[in-house]
C-alpha cells in the first residue's frame, strides 16, 4: 500500500503541482503589487485592532487568525520541518521560505474571497471558504469544482488535521520515559480524543476561544525554547545558513547517517512540507476567516496573511535552524525524533520534554481547528444535519491515527493535501480580478 501511495504522491506533488502553487503565489504577489510584503506591519496593527469585532460575523478577526493558526501551527512545524530536512537536506529550508513569501499573497487572497462571498447557513451563522467563493464567485457551472474541493477537504482533514497529528504526538510522548515506563500510543490517542470532544461540542465559538488562549501561549513558549538553543548554537548559525543556501541549488552527498539528496528533493520536500505547515493555497484557512466579524474583506485578508509569515518564516525557521546548526540533520533520524535529538543535544534532559509537550499542544489545537474545516466541508456536501455524525467519526479517528504507521500517515496526508489544493488554486487564479479590485478600492478609500 505504501508503494502505491508513494506513486500517487509523486504524481500529486510532482513538478506540475509545485509549479502551480509557485505560479499562483507569484502571480497574486505581482497583481497585488507586493501588498502583503509591503503591509506586514500594518497586518500586525490590524490584528491588534481585530481583538474586537468590527462588523458582522461569528468571531473576532483576532480569534479567526488564532483558529487558523491553531490548525496551521502543528506537527508540521516540528516533525514536518524535520522530515523535509531529512529527505531534502538543509536546502529544503530555502524553498520553504520562498514558498511562504509568495504564499502570503495566496493566503491574503483566500481570506478576501472567503469574506466577500460568504453566506449564512440554516442556523444563521456565517460560513465560507473555497466551496462558497467557487460557487458564488464563478457561478453554478462551477458547482462541481466547489463540491470537489469540499469532498477532498473533508477527507484531507483526517490526514493533515487528525491522523498525522495524533500519530506524531503518540510517537513523541511514547519515546519519553515516565515513572520507569512508556505511555502506549493508544492511551495517548484516547486522551486527545476526549479533550478534543469536549471542545468540539461548543462549535466555532468554543474552538476560537480555546485557540485564542492556547495558540499565543504555545507559540511563544516554543519560540523562547528555540531561541535559547540558537544562542547555544550561535557559533554554528552562519554555517547553517551557508548549508541552507548552498544546498538549495546543489546536490548534497551522504554524510554520517544522512542518505544524500538532490536539488529536486530539496525543492519538492521544502515546498510540500512548507505548504503542509502554512497551508497557503490549500483553502483551509479561509474557512475560519469567513466567520470573522469584520467590515472589510481586505482588512481580514491583511490579518490572514500573517498566518503564513508566523507559521513558516518564524516558527518553522526556528525548528529548521536548530536542526541544521546542531548537526542533528546528519544523524539519519527523521520526523519528531530528529527535532527531539536536536533539542536534546543543546538542552540535555530537558529538550525531549520541550518537543514532546510542544508536539502535544500543537497537535491538539490543530485537531480542533481542522475539525471545524472538516465540518464546514461536510455541511456543504450533506447539510447541517451531517455535522454530529462527522464529529463522532472525527473523534473516533484520533486514537486510530495515533496507532498507525507514521510513513503511511504522512503519505496519505500529503496526497490529500494536493488533491484539496488543486481546485482552490484554479479558483484563485480565475477570481484574482475580484481580489485585485477589492484591494484597489479599499486602498483608494483608506489613503
Amino acid at each position: 500500500m505504501i508503494e502505491v501511495l508513494n506513486t500517487i504522491n509523486s504524481i500529486a506533488w510532482g513538478a506540475p503541482m509545485l509549479a502551480l502553487i509557485a505560479i499562483t503565489g507569484m502571480y497574486l504577489t505581482v497583481g497585488l503589487k507586493v501588498y502583503p510584503m509591503r503591509n506586514l506591519f500594518k497586518g500586525f496593527a490590524e490584528l491588534w485592532r481585530g481583538r474586537q469585532a468590527t462588523g458582522k460575523g461569528e468571531i473576532s478577526g483576532f480569534n479567526a487568525l488564532m483558529t487558523s493558526l491553531s490548525a496551521t501551527i502543528g506537527t508540521g512545524n516540528i516533525a514536518g520541518v524535520a522530515t523535509a530536512i531529512a529527505l531534502g537536506g538543509p536546502g529544503a529550508m530555502f524553498w520553504m521560505w520562498l514558498i511562504a513569501l509568495v504564499g502570503m499573497a495566496t493566503k491574503y487572497s483566500e481570506a478576501v474571497l472567503a469574506v466577500n462571498f460568504r453566506e449564512k447557513n440554516a442556523k444563521g451563522n456565517y460560513v465560507g471558504g473555497p466551496m462558497y467563493y467557487i460557487q458564488n464567485g464563478l457561478g453554478p457551472k462551477f458547482k462541481w469544482l466547489a463540491m470537489t474541493f469540499a469532498f477532498f477537504g473533508m477527507l484531507a482533514g483526517f490526514g493533515i488535521g487528525n491522523g498525522v497529528q495524533a500519530n506524531s504526538v503518540a510517537d513523541a510522548i511514547g519515546g519519553l520515559t515516565i515513572a520507569g515506563g512508556h505511555i502506549p500510543e493508544w492511551a495517548t490517542g484516547i486522551v486527545i480524543a476526549v479533550l478534543a470532544g469536549l471542545v468540539l461540542i461548543g462549535g466555532i465559538r468554543r474552538i476560537s476561544e480555546v485557540a485564542g488562549k492556547l495558540v499565543p501561549f504555545m507559540a511563544i513558549s516554543y519560540l523562547l525554547a528555540g531561541f535559547v538553543l540558537l544562542i547555544i548554537y550561535a557559533d554554528q548559525i552562519p554555517a547553517a545558513f551557508g548549508l541552507i543556501f548552498t544546498h538549495a541549488f546543489t546536490p548534497i552527498s551522504a554524510a554520517g547517517g544522512f542518505a544524500g539528496a538532490t536539488v529536486w528533493a530539496a525543492l519538492r520536500y521544502g515546498v510540500a512540507r512548507g505548504v503542509f505547515s502554512n497551508e497557503a493555497g490549500l483553502g483551509s484557512a479561509p474557512i475560519a476567516h469567513a466567520s470573522a466579524a469584520t467590515d472589510s474583506p481586505v482588512r481580514q485578508g491583511t490579518i490572514a496573511m500573517l498566518g503564513t509569515f508566523i507559521d513558516t518564516i518564524i516558527v518553522c525557521s526556528v525548528t529548521g535552524l536548530v536542526i541544521v546548526a546542531s548537526g542533528a540533520w546528519q544523524s539519519g533520524e527523521s520526523g519528531a525524533n530528529l527535532t527531539t535529538l536536536a533539542f536534546s543535544s543543546g538542552l540535555p534532559g530537558v529538550g525531549q520534554y520541550i518537543v514532546a509537550i510542544g508536539m502535544a499542544v500543537f497537535a491538539f489545537t490543530t485537531i480542533i481547528g481542522w475539525s471545524y474545516y472538516g465540518e464546514r466541508c461536510t455541511e456543504y456536501l450533506f447539510g447541517i444535519k451531517a455535522i454530529p455524525v462527522f464529529r463522532i467519526v472525527w473523534i473516533i479517528a484520533i486514537p486510530i491515527g495515533a496507532t498507525q504507521q507514521l510513513d503511511l500517515a504522512w503519505l496519505i496526508a500529503d496526497t490529500l493535501n494536493a488533491l484539496m489544493a488543486l481546485p482552490n488554486l484554479v479558483a484563485l487564479l480565475l477570481l484574482s480580478p475580484v481580489v485585485f479590485k477589492l484591494t484597489k478600492d479599499y486602498l483608494a478609500k483608506n489613503k
